[in-house]
């Protein structure tokens, strides 16, 4: 199960209603690359693909492809407000480095990698 905190979830139904999409959901991903290994993605999506898994929490919907899944059972997409910007991040239980971007991780036995942002 994959969760989206009220801050984040209010946010994205924010976003969704401002572009006319009340009916579409959140897309999570995990991509190869960033500095750990792997990268998150996130992005609106109308509707779910193929294979993929719907989640829904705190009234947002999220779509996430086979894949991705295994590596984000747990996770969480918060959205942080800082001095330099807010943006959504993902909490994931599963990750055992982090790098202070926060936007990637790498699971023990793969990845690797420089920094390259």
């Amino acid at each position: 199960m994959i969760n989206v905190s009220t801050t984040a979830a209010s946010k994205i139904t924010e976003l969704l209603t401002e572009e006319g999409k009340s009916e579409a959901g959140l897309r999570v991903f995990v991509q190869g690359g960033g500095c750990s290994g792997f990268q998150y993605g996130l992005m609106i999506e109308d509707a779910g693909g193929e294979g993929d898994q719907v989640f829904e929490s705190n009234g947002v919907k999220l779509f996430v492809d086979p894949v991705s899944v295994s590596y984000l059972k747990g996770a969480e997409v918060d959205f942080v407000d800082t001095v330099t910007g807010g943006g959504f991040t993902i909490k994931n239980p599963n990750a055992t480095s982090t790098c202070g971007c926060g936007s990637s991780f790498s699971v023990d036995g793969e990845g690797g990698g420089g920094h390259s942002h």
